[in-house]
């Protein structure tokens, strides 16, 4: 896992997140990582709910965890749910070039299109820091 976008999608904000899956999702992933909210996932990616050879890896739901008694299982549980957690953060490390370091926090333009394309050229530039951050050269102004 690099940690580098390979695609970016753009909707309204309308759109759930959950719907725009197949779009971002590639047939050679062999996992697909998502929080709480993308719970169904697998629905929209053509897979069975619960299948054992699904690549969906869905975080259960906080009260779903605060309801269970503490027992050796809610433990191994805690500990299963943290490691997909740190797996699903690398996937905000381009969101945080993208609006810490570039200050893109609001929309400039109206119209999907113009902002679509800004989003292209921000997360092409952000793959290209992160990637040089990867070669352990990273430069002092960042």
């Amino acid at each position: 896992m690099t940690g580098l976008t390979h695609s970016v999608s753009t909707t309204s904000a309308n759109v759930a997140d959950v719907t725009m899956k197949s779009h971002l999702v590639r047939d050679d992933d062999k996992q697909v990582y998502g929080d709480a909210g993308y719970i169904g996932m697998g629905k929209y990616l053509g897979e069975e709910k619960d299948a054992p050879d699904s690549r969906c890896c869905v975080a259960a739901k906080r009260g779903t965890i605060k309801t269970m008694e503490n027992r050796p299982m809610k433990t191994l549980l805690l500990e299963y749910e943290k490691n997909k957690a740190s797996i699903r953060a690398k996937v905000e490390h381009p969101f945080h070039v993208v609006k810490n370091l570039f200050g893109y926090r609001k929309v400039r333009h109206k119209g999907l299109a113009k902002n679509q394309a800004q989003l292209f050229s921000l997360f092409a530039l952000a793959n290209l820091v992160l990637a040089k951050r990867c070669e352990g050269r990273v430069d002092e102004a960042w």
